[in-house]
């Protein structure tokens, strides 16, 4: 079957106005235990308020209990044991606070405390109660800090704490800076590799020794494994961008397994990452350059009705983002997408907001490479049509997609810096 892509999109697409107009979706879900729910940009109020709404649908009809997401370990245990009601914080805002590390308007903002709050309130009525968890490299020194401290209050005499303290003793003369422990370990072989191995095999080993009802073996095991997989990233990132990246989505592919490994073989599990990170590199221009992703290995470990990746995206709009690396954030006009990309043609298709379902019935129809707008945490218009569009195959990439036609910035917490 052959059709202009401006007729299929016609044909195929539904309309979305209410959350009520994503039943379809839910029931192409299916069984699914592991639903990937994208987004264009950190910065959008909508993708993250429609994956919301999307995952209160998968917990309270599907049964997942599990949402991960493209922030640190243990800034995301705070909200966790928020959202459990395991003590900390008294308001979600609060427990966001925890996500303190630039870009901090990623999770501490209006829309993603909103789901918490929600969140909390199911946990309250419900005998399996849902956790959110980080699944991030970058947090090297913040998860040493984790193992040292708990080690030292639950197993103060145990070769564990010894193994940690030697690790962190490693790391220590590079000032808490991943930048200057990457430059380092550029110039000498000699770099903290085998510290942070020994403890994670060691902490594996003895697992038993730290279960408790608050997750506490699954945050020792998952903040070593995060000392081991950051010394790994940062070592490699002043060599090759693309060795960097997979090392740090094979990390977030880890992470995802043993949190499913855990909760045992009924787990099921929300991802919420960039489109980037969940729609599947083998469908864009990031194969060529010898880069994987988590929907890639996701897709490749597990059987094909096991996984769902649904990408985002608008035609225009305003973010959150950042004119530089590390400096404070701005409201930014995202322009009218670039003619001929898939948003542009989503746009000329007419209808408004909309979304499509990826079958055997209809999947080569938008298999054809098409630009796809990407914004990072960095994001400037004036450079857009030189940056901005990942060449991808839509139907290969994703298995649904959902379109906003004007988005909004999201509303980061007060207490996250701004202009």
């Amino acid at each position: 079957m052959t059709m202009p892509l401006n007729e299929a999109i016609q044909k195929f697409s539904m309309p979305y106005r209410k959350t009520d107009d994503l039943t379809p979706l839910l029931d192409a879900i299916g069984e699914a235990k592991i639903v990937m729910l994208g987004e264009a940009s950190h910065g959008t109020s909508e993708f993250y308020t429609v994956r919301a709404e999307l995952t209160k649908r998968l917990i309270q009809e599907r049964g997942f209990s599990l949402v991960a997401v493209e922030g640190d370990w243990p800034s995301a245990r705070e909200a966790s044991r928020y959202a459990k009601g395991e003590g900390g914080a008294e308001t979600a805002e609060e427990a966001l606070q925890a996500f303190g590390r630039w870009p901090t308007w990623m999770w501490a903002n209006e829309e993603v405390a909103g789901f918490l709050e929600w969140l909390k309130m199911h946990n309250t009525q419900s005998a399996i109660k849902t956790g959110f968890y980080g699944i991030d490299v970058y947090s090297l020194w913040e998860s040493m800090d984790e193992v040292v401290q708990y080690l030292t209050q639950t197993d103060p005499a145990g070769g564990d704490l010894e193994l940690a303290k030697k690790a962190f003793t490693c790391f220590e003369p590079y000032n808490r800076i991943p930048e200057n422990y990457a430059l380092s370990s550029a110039n000498f072989t000699e770099a903290c590799v085998d510290e942070v191995s020994s403890l994670l095999a060691s902490i594996r080993s003895h697992e038993e020794r730290y279960k408790d009802e608050e997750e506490s073996d699954l945050n020792l095991e998952i903040n070593a494994l995060v000392a081991k997989n950051a010394e790994d990233y940062y070592r490699a990132m002043v060599h090759s961008n693309a060795e960097s990246w997979n090392i740090r989505d094979e990390h977030m592919v880890e992470t995802i397994n043993e949190i499913m490994d855990h909760h045992g073989d009924d787990a099921k599990i929300v991802i919420w990452e960039h489109n980037t990170h969940i729609g599947d590199a083998r469908a864009t221009d990031m194969a060529k350059a010898g880069m994987i992703n988590v929907g890639q290995r996701l897709r490749e470990q597990n059987r094909p009705d096991d996984v769902y990746a649904v990408g985002f995206g608008t035609h225009r709009g305003t973010v959150i983002a950042s004119e530089e690396w590390g400096v404070p954030y701005n409201v930014i006009d995202v322009p009218p997408a670039r003619q001929k990309s898939w948003e542009d043609e989503l746009y000329r298709a007419g209808g408004g907001s909309k979304y499509l379902l990826f079958t055997d019935r209809n999947r080569e129809l938008f298999d054809g490479w098409i630009g796809h707008r990407a914004i990072g945490v960095v994001y400037n218009p004036a450079y857009e049509a030189y940056g901005n569009y990942v060449p991808t195959r839509i139907s290969e990439r994703y298995d649904a997609f959902i379109y906003i036609e004007e988005t909004k910035a999201l509303s980061p917490l007060p207490k996250t810096p701004a202009l």
